[in-house]
């Protein structure tokens, strides 16, 4: 079933748009009942959210061997799945977010604590190597990596085509911010 909503909320999504997209909607094209939806979503944000982003199984990556390698690996994935959706989706989805705390809730405790858990399994590493002295606070770390994407993507709306040296450059300053060495000195 997930799959199936999955897969309708992406081709609604393109075709009718984020304000355009019901539960409705996706239901009858993956053929099946609104109520099994519900069951599995609170909300049609979350279900958008799950469909075109990330659900609950976005995973750590696999260790490059650095904590360098590891940011760029994790931020990524998230920029990957932040340039899918069609244009306006991620937009919406944080305006309803912002707009209706107890969703805001939902969304913290569920995709934000799978994002976080992922920026901390890379800390945890990068402690474990030696290459961070502390492990730094995850919040903290997860805001540094994932800003500039946002604004590059959502602010700026900058050029995707050039994410991936965005990408670089922002795991880069987060490794130096969060305590790493800058690459060419000694810890």
């Amino acid at each position: 079933m997930d799959r199936a909503v999955a897969e309708a909320a992406r081709e609604l999504l393109a075709e009718r748009g984020y304000a355009g997209l019901t539960v409705d909607a996706v239901a009858a094209r993956a053929g099946v009942g609104k109520a099994a939806i519900y069951r599995r979503y609170a909300a049609r944000q979350e279900m958008i959210f799950a469909a075109v982003i990330h659900g609950l199984d976005l995973e750590t990556p696999a260790d490059t061997g650095s904590f360098r390698g590891d940011l760029g690996a994790l931020l990524g994935d998230i920029a990957a799945r932040l340039v899918a959706p069609p244009p306006g989706v991620v937009p919406g989805l944080f305006a309803d977010l912002h707009a209706d705390p107890a969703l805001a809730a939902r969304f913290t405790g569920s995709f934000v604590a799978t994002e976080r858990r992922c920026v901390s399994d890379v800390l945890d590493r990068a402690v474990a190597r030696g290459e961070l002295p502390s492990r730094p606070d995850p919040a903290v770390a997860h805001a540094l990596l994932i800003g500039p994407v946002f604004a590059w993507l959502f602010l700026l709306a900058e050029d995707h085509d050039r994410l991936d040296g965005l990408v670089r450059a922002a795991a880069e300053a987060a490794a130096v911010a969060l305590g790493a060495s800058p690459l060419g000195t000694s810890p």
